[in-house]
């Protein structure tokens, strides 16, 4: 009974991430047009780490061993520095319902670095909903007309393999490191790399960005790139990384919704059965049996 609570609360953590997540490529769309994708897409990480470096500092914090910083490393080159630099790239010129069809690939990532970092063993039943999933989105694609692939498709199709590593990484660490502690350690190690870049690309222009520039930056800094990771990794590690990362299959429709509020993109009546399509393979897959290799079931 604890366990089954424990998965609950993990799906539960992993959905209030992946909300947070939606809103991260309608705030990247709009910020970037002020700023440019260096300053967005690097510097959300120098002012996350002013939060966190107080955090950890309050807490007072122990450093992480020898062994657990080689896989920050990993975490920080996906979530702290791949993923944020070239969605931020991708938003300057597709629109984000564009790039939340592609980025709804990341749960077959996720699911997949999970088999080789973690020694998780989705099932059939997993595989199933996760290609049913797959399919929703791919159909929904084509729907658009994006079949055509540009750099900046490529750049998202980027963003999503280095960032489902880093989800498999920080999920198996968050057990032994903690949840929060992971993403902080990460934007730790990589926040004085970008201090250079990110004062070159600074201009005096940017002082004059209008308010929903700034709010839309400080978000990606405080919760696309700390808190949402917080709530994400701690649902990772309470519900397992394979499970937990079907929720993902949510954000392309979520981030959809926030384009149609934010951005005044169209939502059409097929992307809402697409949706439905999708939500209905995440119920399916959620209670799907997942082993760790060398375990019976």
């Amino acid at each position: 009974m604890q366990i089954e609570r424990k998965e609950k609360v993990g799906l539960l953590l992993g959905l209030v991430g992946v909300i947070c997540f939606s809103l991260t490529l309608p705030a990247t769309r709009i910020a970037v047009e002020y700023f440019g994708a260096t300053v967005v897409g690097l510097g959300r990480t120098i002012v996350a780490s002013i939060l966190v470096i107080l955090v950890l500092i309050i807490r007072k914090e122990k450093l992480p061993s020898a062994r657990q910083f080689k896989s920050l490393v990993i975490v920080s080159l996906g979530a702290v520095l791949g993923f944020p630099l070239l969605t931020s790239w991708a938003m300057e010129s597709l629109p984000v319902s564009h790039g939340a069809v592609e980025l709804a690939l990341l749960p077959l990532a996720t699911a997949g670095f999970a088999i080789l970092r973690a020694g998780e063993v989705p099932s059939l039943k997993f595989w199933i909903s996760s290609i049913v999933g797959s399919l929703a989105v791919i159909i929904y694609a084509a729907y658009l007309g994006f079949g055509q692939l540009q750099y900046a498709d490529l750049a998202l199709l980027g963003a999503v393999i280095i960032l489902g590593l880093s989800y498999a990484e920080g999920g198996k660490l968050a057990q032994e490191l903690g949840s929060w502690q992971v993403i902080a350690w990460a934007i730790i190690i990589a926040a004085p790399f970008f201090i250079v870049p990110v004062f070159l690309n600074v201009t005096g222009e940017m002082l004059h960005a209008p308010l929903t520039a700034w709010v839309s930056f400080i978000y990606l800094a405080v919760v696309s790139q700390f808190l949402a990771y917080v709530a994400w990794y701690s649902g990772l590690a309470m519900g397992g990384i394979s499970r937990v990362s079907q929720i993902q299959y949510l954000q392309p429709f979520l981030m959809i919704t926030f384009a149609a509020l934010f951005l005044n993109e169209s939502i059409t009546l097929f992307t809402i059965l697409m949706a439905v399509i999708v939500v209905f393979s995440v119920i399916f897959g959620k209670n799907a049996a997942v082993v760790k290799k060398g375990l019976h079931q």
